[in-house]
């Protein structure tokens, strides 16, 4: 549906902008819960989807935050040189890598898990349950068109092929 045309477009605290400002405010927010814990917040994001969703591999990784492989793979060199993670060959593909936690990233995961609770009742405390709700709901519509949006249980289906086509 076209909503907007060259006429009707707000230069300021258009839609776009607002998200923007949300996502921006977010991101201090969320620097702000993990600064004690020397982490960045790409950092807890790839740290919450292995350790807490199990996924286990740099391309699903990659897809699931929208980011390209190189970033991923550079922000996987720094989680494992701080001993947070290693990459492991597939036994029966040796091109193929699984991530695992270490005990010391499973240590700094049990150590920030309240955070993104913590995180999400700050960022949403003025909005009531109905509200929340129907934020939720427009977000994921706008959302569904654009593939970026991957529902847990197509993640969970994803994550059981072994050794698969994934990289």
């Amino acid at each position: 549906m076209i909503h907007f045309n060259e006429d009707n477009v707000p230069t300021r605290l258009s839609i776009a902008h607002l998200i923007f400002l949300l996502n921006q405010h977010k991101d201090r927010l969320l620097e702000k819960y993990l600064k004690p814990f020397n982490i960045t917040g790409p950092q807890f994001r790839v740290m919450r989807l292995i350790m807490v969703e199990g996924i286990e591999t740099p391309s699903e990784l990659t897809r699931l935050l929208s980011i390209d492989s190189g970033a991923m793979t550079r922000m996987l060199d720094r989680l494992e040189q701080r001993n947070i993670l290693v990459r492991e060959r597939c036994p029966h593909d040796r091109r193929q890598v699984r991530l695992k936690p270490t005990a010391e990233g499973l240590a700094l995961s049990d150590q920030v898990q309240g955070l993104a609770a913590d995180l999400l009742n700050e960022l949403t405390a003025e909005l009531s349950h109905d509200e929340l709700n129907e934020l939720d709901r427009l977000v994921r519509k706008m959302l569904v068109p654009t593939g970026l949006l991957d529902e847990p249980k197509q993640q969970t289906n994803l994550n059981q092929e072994e050794c698969g086509s994934q990289s």
